[in-house]
């Protein structure tokens, strides 16, 4: 089962004070370049797997959306979720993603932030996306960079951002809000491979960093320069399957 670290009350209340909590996808730094990786949103069929606090569910209906699944397996994501979300053609569900299941060719779009490095059986829910998607859809993800997961509990050492163990793929505990949180290392080619094999086209990869502007804004963001935090990636099926 996927971990549910989001119902542990200390690790909540820390997320909850992250500035990607308190202003939703404007709070999130790398935001702008996954939205350019989005297809149009009008009229598509979506869902977002690990859906949080709905804020990206009620951005597509924003967008043109017809509707919107979110899936979290975190009882008090969804709770907030459903608290901030008035909209009928939104609805959320609790599910394990390790288990995913959705109806065949029954979305567009398949989005998901910051989810799959928590996923232990990545083969299982590519295809289950897979699945999930019609003719043409689009999977859009991001994911912490496997340069940030290799580590486990990294600290800088001599000014060195300690690279080990990058092949050595498997799970990888942190200490992150709250103690022995499980975080799946993979590289970059596993990912990029998995999707492959799935059967999907990559379309475009990303290793986000901060602009100029961005750090005009946020100094303290120039730091991200260092190594990428986030891999965002699209991924299409052909409109002719």
């Amino acid at each position: 089962m996927t971990q549910n670290i989001y119902d542990n009350p200390a690790f909540f209340a820390g997320y909850s004070e992250l500035l990607r909590s308190r202003e939703g996808l404007a709070g999130a730094p790398e935001w702008p370049t996954l939205r350019a990786l989005l297809p149009d949103l009008a009229g598509r069929r979506v869902v977002d797997l690990g859906c949080g606090f709905g804020w990206f569910c009620r951005f597509a209906r924003e967008a043109g959306a017809a509707e919107v699944l979110g899936l979290d397996v975190s009882q008090n994501m969804l709770a907030r979720a459903r608290e901030t979300t008035a909209d009928p053609a939104i609805a959320y569900r609790q599910a394990d993603l390790e288990r995913l299941d959705l109806p065949p060719a029954a979305f567009d779009l398949v989005y998901s932030s910051l989810v799959l490095h928590y996923i232990e059986g990545l083969a299982g829910l590519l295809a289950g996306v897979r699945g999930a998607l019609a003719p043409g859809g689009r999977f859009v993800f991001s994911i912490e960079h496997p340069l940030y997961t290799a580590p486990g509990n990294p600290e800088w050492i001599d000014g060195t951002w300690p690279l080990d163990r990058y092949l050595e793929e498997g799970p990888r505990t942190t200490d992150w809000l709250a103690k022995g949180v499980v975080k799946q290392h993979r590289t970059i080619a596993t990912y990029l491979n998995a999707l492959i094999a799935a059967g999907f086209t990559i379309l475009r990869v990303e290793e986000w960093g901060p602009s100029d502007a961005q750090i005009t804004a946020h100094p303290d963001w120039a730091s991200e320069r260092q190594r990428p935090p986030f891999l965002l990636v699209s991924a299409g099926l052909p409109a002719d399957l």
